[in-house]
């Protein structure tokens, strides 16, 4: 923002960073037309396991930068990054439409997508009959008399809340001015919406008060920090999984029956590669023509079984029918696929031709980095500091995260150093 640029993808948390944006995956609201946050990508530096520095683009070396996307670290250590950038503007004109059933909300969101003023869209689904799609553009300025609305304040709304209330007893349009910054990362607070969990589960008030008291709590990176270190996150499901925009009435039918889960987030996804020799590395298959051009991906977060078995079988489930819908699921999230479903999933062949040629071939691959490692979690357990028998018990097992989150002292730090380093190319 300095120079009045900014990146065509922005990714909607600000704990995460570029190199995890290239070498995991990142979408929001704007990858409908730019792609995913790869996409955005000029070129990359990457260190290769014989030690190797090499610079990888879509044009030099294609297939060790296609292959380097979505990798975790698999291929190597990319340590420089060139992307493109864009003109800023201050805020966002984003307005939100009411919508009763998923048929006219996906409707509205391909209708949304193909106006070339439109710069952002994405859309919460607060249950089957309430989903409200959410479009906006980038302007200069806010018109005369409106007041801006604001989401990364301590006494501002969650973003999520806020749509809720303005929309929840109306079928109209409703029409906000966004500060950029604010747009961009509106849903840290309250981490989406996953922070109300931890509200329900410590029985404490879900109010603006309590919001406000305990805010330095409840951004994204202190979230998941906390529910990873209680293990609570074996017992809510934390998955995003895009599938065709045919199959989205058949998927969100089959979580409503099995899952229940509210809200859920709704987010198109471009997936196209259009560059030429891009069909390298895990997701080669972007490439082919023949494939869907566009994902919509769901975000799927919420309680799960707290039996842990159930949970992993829940998991599995849906991991099942984004794969029999044609869908992809991001691997981000906990990966419960045997080795052999895995890789009937991702395209081991051209992922591992990348890894044989840049000497990656001895590094772990990309099936034992994501996928759930049970002996790995047995050993933190018992690395813990909390007794096995207390490990499951309410509200213990909480606090325990919440303890483990504070410990952590750069979690309570709201850091204003710029961060990014490196080379950056305005796009066009």
């Amino acid at each position: 923002m300095k120079e009045n640029l900014i990146p065509p993808v922005v990714m909607e948390l600000p704990a995460i960073t570029v190199g995890g944006g290239f070498s995991g995956m990142a979408g929001e609201s704007s990858c409908f037309r730019h792609g995913p946050f790869d996409s955005i990508v000029n070129s990359i530096e990457i260190v290769l396991g014989n030690g190797d520095i090499v610079k990888a683009s879509r044009t030099e070396k294609p297939d060790l930068f296609w292959g380097a996307v979505c990798a975790f670290g698999t291929m190597g250590v990319v340590t420089l990054v060139e992307l493109q950038l864009r003109d800023a503007k201050g805020f966002v004109e984003l307005t939100h439409y009411p919508l009763s059933n998923f048929p006219a909300a996906t409707s509205k969101i391909q209708e949304e997508t193909k106006k070339q003023v439109i710069d952002f869209v994405d859309a919460i689904a607060f249950s089957q009959e309430a989903i409200v799609v959410c479009s906006g553009r980038l302007v200069d300025a806010v018109p005369t008399g409106t007041a801006p609305r604001r989401y990364t304040g301590r006494s501002d709304s969650w973003f999520y809340l806020d749509v809720q209330k303005r929309t929840k007893n109306g079928t109209k349009q409703v029409t906000d001015y966004i500060p950029v910054v604010d747009y961009f990362f509106r849903w840290d607070r309250g981490a989406f919406w996953v922070a109300k969990y931890a509200f329900r589960y410590f029985l404490t008030p879900f109010n603006r008060i309590t919001r406000f008291l305990l805010d330095k709590f409840l951004h994204a990176k202190v979230m998941y920090h906390a529910l990873h270190k209680s293990g609570l996150s074996d017992s809510y499901i934390i998955q995003d999984v895009g599938v065709p925009y045919e199959a989205v009435d058949e998927f969100q039918n089959w979580l409503h029956q099995n899952l229940n889960i509210y809200p859920l987030w709704l987010c198109p996804i471009r997936i196209r590669r259009d560059a030429l020799d891009s069909q390298h590395g895990l997701h080669a298959d972007f490439a082919d023509p023949s494939t869907p051009e566009t994902l919509l991906n769901f975000g799927v977060w919420g309680p799960g079984s707290r039996n842990y078995d159930d949970f992993v079988r829940q998991n599995r489930a849906i991991e099942q029918k984004v794969q029999d819908l044609g869908g992809k699921k991001t691997l981000y999230a906990a990966n419960y696929y045997t080795e052999d479903e895995f890789w009937a999933v991702y395209n081991k062949s051209r992922y591992d031709a990348v890894r044989e040629k840049y000497h990656a071939s001895w590094l772990p691959n990309v099936h034992d980095k994501v996928i759930v490692d049970e002996v790995a979690k047995q050993k933190a357990i018992d690395a813990s500091r909390l007794p096995n028998r207390l490990r499951n018990v309410q509200p213990i097992q909480g606090f325990y995260g919440v303890y483990k989150a504070w410990r952590g002292g750069d979690y309570l730090l709201q850091s204003k150093k710029n961060a990014p380093q490196g080379t950056s190319k305005k796009e066009g």
